[in-house]
């Protein structure tokens, strides 16, 4: 495993740890709070999150590639199903969903992310990960079951998986423009959906919260969606989006783990069976390996990148030993090497 792997590992486990707090913190906020209004808030404390970062990690805008033209139709996928349709749906299964029974649902995310890479996008993909899946989507079903209900599947919880498919697409959007300024990213996505939902929140009546309740949700959206999208973005740059998935989907155990001491949150037999599932599905993706001779075509882009790496054998003047962004070239080139589906290996090469 190479030392970037590691960095990316420790981020995607670092944005699940920040993310699965999100859950349980919601379900208490949702007494005091309307839907809508509650997501809304959390995205406009992600867009503060990704503003604090920038001014953190790249003050004078030099380390990375800054949003272009030819990225705004992804970002605009992005910030719809990932920012606004996706929270709404989510927040609103949370009001009849216990926080622990819908913490360990988000991992429908990890199964919906890796179908629309691999079927939509063409992400590698071999028997163990096909296996994870399985794993993850039933777990998810034997969680979502409802005895009570009359058709066997309660409404909460089915908003809450239609909210795991939008993230599946947000996610997969995100990991075209991952190549450029994350903090950039956040920012846009959480001001953009933040301010839209506060507003359509407001439109559909919700009451206006409480002067106490708002700094704490700007709080938890700034620290559980920007600091977590963030990290996200940056490890699906080299891991590519089933594995980043594969270790965000620890975020539901957190999530679980910090819902139980919550009033009506106890684990039943539904959250005792898929439990196991769910974890088998996250490891077999999270440790399949992927290494055949294949070819680099020529081609050009432009990234946050550094000239130790052996992709970027470019000259640079003055920039060869340190971390820097601009437009450069790739020529053709075929090696052989343990790779994961990151921006040098998700092009079209032979198996």
């Amino acid at each position: 495993m190479q030392h970037s792997d590691r960095g990316a590992i420790l981020m995607a486990l670092l944005a699940a740890a920040l993310f699965g707090a999100v859950v349980p913190a919601s379900r208490i906020l949702l007494f005091d709070i309307g839907p809508v209004t509650l997501a809304g808030l959390l995205y406009v404390g992600a867009g503060i999150g990704g503003l604090i970062i920038r001014r953190l990690t790249n003050p004078e805008g030099k380390n990375e590639s800054p949003i272009r033209r030819t990225d705004v139709p992804w970002l605009i996928g992005v910030i719809a199903f990932g920012s606004v349709i996706g929270p709404i749906l989510c927040m609103v299964g949370l009001t009849t969903t216990p926080a622990s029974t819908a913490s360990l649902l988000l991992n429908a995310e990890l199964a919906f992310t890796t179908l629309i890479a691999v079927i939509g996008f063409r992400e590698p993909l071999g028997k163990r990960g096909i296996c994870a899946i399985i794993a993850v989507v039933f777990g998810g079903l034997l969680l979502s079951y409802d005895s009570s209900g009359t058709f066997g599947f309660s409404t909460g919880s089915i908003l809450i998986i239609l909210a795991c498919f939008c993230w599946g697409l947000d996610n997969n959007f995100t990991r075209v423009i991952s190549g450029k300024e994350p903090a950039q990213i956040v920012m846009i996505k959480g001001f953009v959906a933040g301010i839209f939902s506060v507003c359509l929140g407001q439109a559909i009546g919700e009451p206006f919260p409480s002067y106490a309740i708002i700094p704490a949700a700007l709080i938890i959206g700034c620290l559980g969606y920007g600091f977590s999208i963030f990290f996200v973005i940056r490890a699906m740059r080299v891991l590519g989006s089933a594995r980043t998935g594969a270790l965000f989907a620890t975020a539901p155990f957190i999530g679980l783990i910090l819902s139980l001491p919550l009033p009506g949150e106890s684990p039943g037999l539904s959250l005792l069976l898929s439990l196991p599932l769910m974890a088998v599905g996250a490891w077999l993706i999270a440790t399949e390996q992927h290494s055949h001779r294949h070819i680099h075509v020529a081609i050009q882009h432009e990234h946050r990148h550094s000239h130790d790496d052996g992709h970027h054998i470019h000259h640079s003047p003055g920039m060869e030993d340190v971390v820097h962004a601009h437009p450069h070239e790739h020529e053709k080139i075929v090696h052989d090497h343990s790779h994961t589906p990151d921006l040098h290996h998700f092009h079209e090469h032979d198996k």
